[in-house]
């Protein structure tokens, strides 16, 4: 059994994550067992959970139908991303470990891109 994490309604309805889930849940009607389930190119939906590399290759063309190299992509790039993200928005790191799943904060910190680089920045503070 996987964990539980908290997932707010996005403030735009066509990028909303609780919102896309339910209208997959509708859509896929799926009642029981695992939520997020692969596709095949007939439109039929396996029983099973989406294997890591289902996640990737998803990424990936998508990453790609919006113009970016899909080699530079992962679906780790989506656990990076919102930890990169929230920690630009002054997310706490015990707050990002929290939805993300990291044990370690060390682990965490590399997650976390360029986005800390500013907020909270010293020499910013300091007026250099």
């Amino acid at each position: 059994m996987g964990r539980k994490i908290g997932v707010p309604y996005g403030s735009n309805p066509a990028t909303c994550p609780v919102r896309a889930w339910r209208s997959w849940i509708e859509t896929a009607t799926i009642s029981g067992g695992a939520l997020f389930r692969g596709v095949d190119r007939y439109g039929n939906i396996a029983e099973s959970r989406l294997s890591d590399r289902g996640v990737a290759l998803i990424v990936k063309r998508r990453a790609e139908a919006v113009g970016i190299d899909p080699d530079t992509v992962s679906g780790h790039s989506l656990r990076a991303g919102l930890a990169t993200s929230a920690a630009a928005a002054g997310v706490s790191e015990r707050a990002i470990a929290a939805t993300t799943g990291h044990k370690s904060m060390t682990v965490l910190r590399g997650y976390i891109r360029d986005g800390s680089l500013f907020p909270d920045n010293a020499a910013g503070a300091v007026g250099l």
